[in-house]
């Protein structure tokens, strides 16, 4: 593959519940969150393929990572070409993209269970906050502002993403709670069905909530500052997901636990605001 249809690329990125914060962007810099969205989306794919034997999606992975050093070393790209316009216009770094990669390798040398807290801070600063470096590039933020914003809005979003997605990634062997919350709750971890199903995880995960709602302040924080960028999207993603954590703590994880999606009435409610602020 040669590059990515920029079409499905919109497509794709279009089909978040944040589209709006990328449809106002720019020509330029709404590509290149296309294309950073693509890429995010397939490594993702690769890491997440339960047909797949685990080899063969880290060797799925290891050519991505080969096709990004080929790009940042001027040669061509093969499958990660599509990036290129995106790196030069941008100044993205190689770095974060390895890092994406480096967290969805995280995934497929073995299902994480009840990592410890370092491991599991380590996987969100790859899997999100690496994204929200690549991201703040393109919004124009200056350096500092914009490693602080990637650092805590991308541990809250996938701190949040975890605690609502408790029951999806046990199904698949996963458990990205950390031993901490476990051991606060007095649960000694067998089997993911089994944590899943025991009445202490309602504590456990509500450890896990303290530590997401302190990313999401200094994320709001940072925000609330009025750094220079384009910094819609970042709102939203904040108000979404805030709106998701909130609705989780209210609902406890009890069994059974009903799915809570992002709302569009919330996000919509945050797009006002934020033009206004602005």
């Amino acid at each position: 593959m040669s590059g990515a249809d920029p079409q499905a690329m919109a497509a794709e990125a279009g089909s978040s519940s944040f589209a709006l914060g990328m449809r106002i962007l720019p020509r330029a810099e709404r590509a290149a969150i296309h294309a950073i969205y693509h890429f995010c989306r397939v490594v993702d794919d690769i890491a997440d393929d339960q047909v797949l034997p685990r080899d063969r999606r880290a060797t799925a992975l290891a050519k991505w990572r080969e096709a990004v050093a080929a790009l940042y070393r001027g040669e061509p790209a093969g499958m990660a070409e599509f990036l290129r316009v995106p790196v030069q216009h941008f100044a993205l770094a190689e770095a974060d993209f390895v890092a994406v990669i480096d967290g969805m390798a995280m995934d497929v040398a073995g299902d994480i269970r009840w990592p410890d807290y370092a491991t599991l801070d380590l996987y969100c600063d790859r899997v999100a906050s690496a994204v929200g470096r690549l991201c703040v590039r393109v919004f124009g933020m200056a350096e500092a502002p914009g490693l602080a914003l990637s650092h805590h809005l991308g541990r809250a979003l996938q701190l949040a993403n975890i605690l609502r997605d408790i029951d999806e990634d046990a199904a698949i062997g996963r458990v990205y709670l950390p031993a901490e919350a476990l051991a606060a709750a007095r649960i000694v971890p067998t089997t993911p069905a089994a944590l899943v199903a025991d009445p202490r995880l309602d504590a456990a995960a509500r450890w896990l909530v303290v530590k997401a709602r302190a990313h999401f302040a200094e994320a709001r924080a940072i925000m609330a500052a009025r750094p220079a960028g384009r910094l819609l999207a970042p709102h939203l993603m904040a108000a979404g997901y805030g709106d998701v954590l909130d609705r989780l703590e209210a609902r406890g994880w009890a069994s059974p636990r009903a799915r809570v999606r992002t709302r569009k009435a919330a996000i919509l409610r945050a797009a006002l605001a934020y033009m206004v602020w602005r």
